[in-house]
């Protein structure tokens, strides 16, 4: 029975690598600019993989080197400071090594640049709606106790700069190459706004806008998708992201509803 144990994590660990060399399982092309977020996390996969291997190859030795012998008793060791000091120092490294990077990229996927382009996100179960400026160049005040059926958006239609703000029910349409800053909100539960090209997510949680920024740096279709459980829909709740130069954005944003012709009182 040893034997066979060692043998199984063994094969777990060899297939695990196996599975990783293959590419079958691996990050969606980059279509943005954070590069930072894959960085971060093949730094992570790497300090984890290194971590399952060799605990796992250690564990099958010991299994083999230990196993039950009629000739030989177990010793209790209560502790060993230290070893403890050894692996606390170890683990301490580990987790600087992972945070790190990470705590680095988030500051900056924070933190837009100021010429970035406003969309706001809007989160229902189970769609995705955005809103973008008008020829003012400045989005509306919205507040969720203004949302009715006649106002989805729940859009101040007080605010002058409202009025020009234009509307996409089904998909979000940007330029390429050109800074887009996020303002993400939920009208009901929780739901997380992710563009796995982009490396680009967010929770949407009902009552504050939380926001990222990022710049799209290839032309093409793409998929935003709920990445947090929101109830039975879960499943379905995707919009179509379509990058594209700023000449077609700018004609297909033409053509899109206004608040002032769609939003009435």
């Amino acid at each position: 029975m040893p034997v066979f144990a060692s043998v199984v994590l063994v094969l777990i660990v060899v297939g695990a690598l196996a599975l990783v060399a293959s590419g079958i399982w691996w990050f969606t092309p980059l279509a943005s600019n954070w590069n930072e977020i894959d960085g971060a996390l093949l730094i992570t996969l790497g300090v984890i993989g290194i971590a399952f291997v060799t605990l796992n190859l250690f564990l099958a030795y010991l299994i083999l080197r230990y196993r039950a012998r009629e000739q030989e008793r177990a010793q209790f060791i209560p502790d060993n400071p230290k070893i403890e000091k050894i692996l606390i120092g170890i683990t301490a490294l580990g987790i600087i090594i992972l945070l790190a990077p990470g705590l680095f990229a988030y500051s900056r996927f924070i933190s837009p640049p100021r010429d970035a382009m406003i969309v706001e996100v809007v989160g229902e179960q189970w769609r995705w709606t955005y809103r973008y400026a008008g020829p003012d160049g400045k989005l509306g005040r919205a507040h969720p106790k203004l949302i009715s059926p006649k106002n989805p958006f729940g859009v101040d239609i007080a605010d002058p700069a409202a009025q020009d703000d234009i509307l996409s029910y089904t998909e979000l349409h940007l330029p390429v190459n050109r800074p887009v800053l996020l303002h993400i909100r939920s009208k009901d539960v929780i739901h997380s706004f992710f563009i796995p090209h982009f490396r680009a997510k967010m929770d949407a949680v009902p009552g504050m806008v939380t926001h990222y920024w990022f710049v799209p740096t290839r032309a093409g279709k793409f998929q935003a998708v709920c990445a947090e459980l929101c109830g039975i829909g879960h499943h379905r709740m995707h919009s179509p992201v379509i990058v594209e130069s700023l000449e077609k954005f700018q004609e297909w944003l033409a053509k899109q509803p206004t608040v002032a012709a769609t939003v009435k009182p």
